[in-house]
């Protein structure tokens, strides 16, 4: 929890809250030179911006026009010496989804030929590069069947004259006509010289891996990059791909659970564990297996140790009879098949497999940033994306606070619940707080609720740009009945207090952009 900052003497005489009146002194904004609020400054639009603004929010909301932009790349990467080029693998590679992105001709001018698609065009590459063509990667966007644009850039890497021991990616989109949309930054990427080949410590986290964490698997056969396949899901079946990899959740299983039931089990996966994959996108998993370490080809079934990044790894079918080498999983071309290994006649520790058998596993990260620009009414960049990462309540009943901590907060954003704008303080990059609105403000039956009222956070910047989140909030009603017939008895005169005494709660709603069932 952020500490928070001491009251600032200059600051008005109390805080602003949604029953205070909108001409009283609490009321007006302290800004900068730039027009922006102040950090810890109350500040709220001007009416008829709200006024034009809520219709906007509330269309956005119903017809869910965002474009979201997801980054999806590996935690670690491979340093290249001398001129030899280690390409990152599994690639980086960037999706966007929503209807956003399809093209809307300006008005009373036609479809050109070969104008479906994205609006834009990327451009990929390190942070703190010079931006050359040399070190940067345009990305040719492709449909794919559930209409998200998928773009791969293979040839990126980090030479050893860099001496950085972490780095990000940067993603740059243009629209067609050369206007910037934004630059997206990825997570935090380690450098590593070469795969650890010692016993893994669970003292050097940052190359285990843990249970719940995202993993790639790709297969490379007699170590030739145009041989390698990355396992991935296309409709509705693992396969194994050579031009798109999929994120799997790595579960510690349980013998005793069913498929699919995954206890919460914490800890770092050793070797000899019964895991399961499950397919971040789709849902889809794979049967329980034992991960296994591979050593030239061999399966070694005594070893007990962490997993590391890039580790060559086996997954055993459990149930097979000792002696008998055990079933793998194995690719054949495109598909996804079962390796019966051979038992090692002079070590029983051991099984023999083959090339398609053994797998790399790495872990990956991935990051999403949505918006809509259709109620912006200036051409700037859309970036930096706020994202919002939790939410903190403080309050209740006549006079709620909501503290929303995350990145990328400036002083030109507002936070929204629904349609409706809340009184917003920035704080700093990674803090917004807001007073909660009223209940009255979504409708004039809000004292005879008998249910809660679920509506979702979203943030707009000055400009009117939406930023949608992953979060709601809910309004909870402790009493509500409406008005008797005529000459039933009054209620009683405390009965007004009862019924505006009402909680909030936020809920954070299980929503991915990228779900498709």
């Amino acid at each position: 929890m952020d500490p928070v900052p001491a009251a600032d003497p200059s600051a008005p005489p109390g805080p602003l809250t949604h029953l205070s009146p909108p001409d009283s002194s609490e009321a007006r904004p302290r800004s900068g030179a730039d027009g922006r609020s102040l950090p810890g400054s109350w500040t709220r639009s001007p009416p008829e911006h709200v006024a034009v603004l809520r219709e906007g929010v509330r269309q956005c909301l119903q017809q869910q026009c965002e474009q979201t932009v997801w980054i999806l790349h590996a935690k670690v990467a491979q340093k290249s010496y001398g001129n030899e080029k280690r390409f990152f693998c599994p690639p980086p590679c960037v999706y966007l989804a929503g209807p956003g992105w399809r093209v809307k001709p300006v008005q009373g001018q036609a479809h050109q030929p070969g104008e479906t698609g994205p609006t834009v065009c990327g451009y990929m590459g390190l942070d703190g590069a010079s931006g050359s063509a040399a070190e940067t990667q345009k990305l040719n966007f492709e449909e794919q069947p559930d209409s998200r644009e998928f773009g791969c850039a293979k040839t990126l890497y980090i030479s050893d004259a860099d001496k950085r021991k972490h780095f990000r990616l940067v993603l740059r989109l243009v629209h067609r006509g050369g206007r910037e949309l934004g630059t997206f930054h990825s997570r935090l990427i380690k450098v590593i010289s070469k795969p650890s080949q010692k016993k893994q410590s669970l003292k050097n986290t940052d190359l285990c891996i843990s249970s719940g964490s995202k993993v790639s698997l790709f297969n490379r056969l007699r170590s030739q990059t145009v041989s390698t396949r990355y396992l991935s899901v296309e409709d509705g079946a693992f396969v194994a791909s050579a031009r798109q990899w999929a994120a799997f959740t790595l579960h510690l299983a349980d013998e005793h659970c069913s498929q699919g039931d995954f206890p919460p089990r914490e800890g770092y996966v050793r070797y000899g564990s019964l895991v399961q994959l499950v397919c971040t996108v789709t849902g889809i998993t794979l049967p329980p297996m034992i991960i296994r370490k591979v050593a030239k080809q061999y399966a070694l079934l005594d070893v007990d140790e962490p997993i590391s990044q890039l580790h060559k790894c086996a997954f055993q079918f459990p149930g097979e009879p000792a002696g008998e080498g055990g079933t793998y999983l194995c690719l054949a071309a495109d598909k996804v098949v079962q390796f019966q290994a051979s038992p090692c006649p002079k070590e029983a520790n051991r099984a023999l497999l083959n090339d398609s058998s053994c797998w790399t596993i790495i872990g990956t990260e991935s990051v999403e940033f949505s918006f809509s620009t259709s109620l912006a009414w200036t051409r700037e960049p859309v970036t930096p994306v706020p994202l919002i990462n939790t939410l903190e309540l403080s309050g209740g009943g006549d006079v709620a606070t909501l503290e929303l901590h995350g990145e990328n907060f400036h002083a030109g954003l507002k936070v929204w619940f629904g349609d409706v704008e809340a009184e917003t303080m920035y704080r700093s990059p990674r803090s917004l707080v807001c007073v909660v609105p009223d209940i009255a403000a979504f409708g004039s039956d809000w004292r005879w609720l008998r249910t809660p009222i679920t509506v979702p956070v979203s943030l707009v910047r000055a400009d009117g740009l939406f930023y949608p989140s992953a979060f709601s909030f809910t309004y909870t009603p402790e009493y509500s009945a409406r008005p008797g017939p005529p000459g039933a008895p009054e209620p009683a005169a405390d009965a007004d207090a009862l019924l505006e005494s009402i909680h909030h709660e936020f809920t954070r709603s299980n929503f991915h952009l990228f779900i498709q069932t």
